[in-house]
Formats: C-alpha cells, structure tokens, sequence
C-alpha cells in the first residue's frame, strides 16, 4: 500500500506520519526539498504542481491514493485533473472545499442551517475580530479593540474590505472536531481542545477535551448537520467556541487538518487516514458505534533557540 501526499508542511507533517502509522510507503511531493515532512516520507520528489504537471503523472502511478496537504487552488485543481487522468483516488471533496476556504461563504450556509456564529459587525460591539475570507488558521487575524482601530483597518482595506470577515470576539475554550463522510454516511471522532499563542495560532491540542455530555452531543450534531449540507466525501473539521455555555462555529475547513488527527489517534487508537482510504478507494464508511477516550494526550509545539524555550503557535513549522 503507498500514497502520495502532496505537501510537507502542516498538513503533509500530520499526513506522512499518521500514513506510517497505518503501515503505508509515503511519497512526498513538495516545491521545496527542505519542508518538514520531506524528512519522515519514503521517497521524496521536488516538483511544483503549480506551475506544471508533466513529472506529476509518472510519481501517482505508483500509489494507490493520493492525499493532498495543501491550500494552493491552483496546485488542487492540477492535482484533481492529474490524478483523474491517471485514475488514481483523490482525497479531495472540490465542492465542499470551496465552501470551506471562504469564510464569507461558510459564514452563509452557518446562517442558513441556523447555526450559532459570532455576531458580525456592525451588529455587534468591541473587541472585534478581522480575519481573511480566503485564509485559514490564523494567517492574518487581528483583534480590534475599540473604533479608532476599525477606521484604521478600514481604511487600510480600502476597496478590498470584502476580503475580510468582522465579527465579534469572544472568550471562552476552543474546540475541534472531525468528520468524515460518503454517500450521506458520516462518522465523527473524538472532540479536542485547542489553546492559541498571541497570534491566535493553535500552540497546544490535547484530548479528552473538557466538554459537558451535552455540549459534546450538540458538537456532533453540529458537524454532522454541516457535512449533510455539503454532501461531505471525505474529512472536515469544524472549530467551536464555547461562549458562555453556547458552542458557537467559527471556522470549517474541508481538509485534512494539522494536529487534531494525531491527537485522537494518539487518544483513541483510530486513525482518520485509514477512513480516508476507506472513502476514496473502497467507496464506503466504516460503521462506528463509538469512538471514546482511552488516554490524556498534549501535541505543542516547541522552539529552542538561543537558550530560549517557546511554546509557539504551528507557524513555526514553517518558518
């Protein structure tokens, strides 16, 4: 069994590890020789899918599915044709995806499903928080405190002000949940806790997350709510707030994410790519009458440096 996981930052970290886990040969594809990941994969192959495709299609004609770790549209729409070309199995869900890379249109099917997001602006009051719509993570996110620092955000936006999304700031503990779905079947795993650096950048996951029977069970209901929407093939994660006692969504990501995967596996013992190449090559979803808790896991990051020790935020993997 191999696959071809294509990136080798965050998510080719998360994707090359947990593919060994299940016992897979992992080739790794990535512009760049020195990404993280180029270091756990099998075999390693420079290419920029970006800007052409011809060495492509040799290297997916060994493997039996191929994963992308990466958020490039470019890159992901190369790919799909690619590996449709060659017939080989994409862990890819196009029309979910982009939904999911748009706040502003996630934020729409949030409203339409009637479920609860933070309050946009100007609906709401300070401290606020601008983040962009085509970005996941914490890639650009501000928080603004008072209106002399909107009207300077708003006037540094200029005409690209429908870039971003505003939205009230809430306080309260974060969470992350997967699901995977094919053919209106969904499986959800276990719930994880997320803690973020100053940069509101994910520094700390553990689980078992601290949430109530009740807030847990509205959690999966939630996501499963969201993948029906989207006729969900594959894996999403949706990120939640709990703001006093109400789980608000804030972000949904129709990809395999950094972190959260290992966390469960590590907790659990299941491992999501398995699911994945259950979605992809077989056509089906295993049947899970439950997925609990077996041990207490915390995935940081840390960074040594010049007698210095940091717990930071995943941006330093691909620093």
């Amino acid at each position: 069994m191999g696959v071809a996981v294509v990136g080798g930052k965050l998510q080719g970290v998360e994707a090359t590890y947990l593919a060994h886990k299940a016992g897979w040969e992992v080739i790794l594809i990535d512009k760049d020789s020195k990404v993280p990941a180029a270091g756990l994969c099998d075999i390693f192959y420079q290419l920029d899918i970006a800007a052409e495709t011809s060495g492509l299609s040799s290297v997916i004609k060994t493997v039996d599915l191929v994963i992308p770790a990466l958020e490039d549209t470019v890159a992901l729409e190369r790919l799909r044709k690619s590996t449709a070309r060659e017939d080989i199995p994409l862990a890819y869900d196009a029309a979910a995806y982009a939904v999911s890379s748009s706040k502003k249109k996630s934020n729409a099917l949030f409203a339409e499903l009637g479920i609860q997001m933070p309050q946009s602006w100007p609906e709401c009051n300070f401290p606020l928080v601008v983040k962009p719509s085509a970005s996941s993570g914490s890639k650009g996110v501000r928080k603004i405190r008072n209106m002399e620092g909107l009207t300077t955000f708003l006037q540094k936006a200029g005409p690209k002000l429908d870039d971003w999304v505003i939205q009230e700031f809430l306080e309260g503990p974060a969470y992350s949940l997967e699901v995977i779905g094919f053919n209106d079947n969904y499986v959800v795993f276990q719930p994880t806790e997320i803690e973020v650096d100053s940069h509101y950048d994910s520094k700390r996951v553990f689980a078992p997350a601290k949430l109530s029977q009740i807030a847990d069970k509205q959690f999966r209901e939630i996501s499963i709510k969201i993948a029906k929407a989207l006729n969900l093939t594959g894996i999403m994660d949706i990120e939640v707030i709990l703001h006093n006692g109400t789980l608000k969504v804030l972000e949904i990501d129709a990809r395999l994410p950094s972190q959260t995967p290992t966390v469960v596996n590590k907790s659990t013992g299941v491992n999501m790519l398995t699911f994945l190449y259950d979605v992809f090559v077989r056509h089906s979803v295993p049947v899970v009458s439950g997925i609990d808790c077996e041990k207490g896991v915390v995935y940081e990051h840390i960074k040594v440096s010049q007698g210095v020790l940091e717990v930071a935020g995943e941006h330093i993997m691909s620093e």
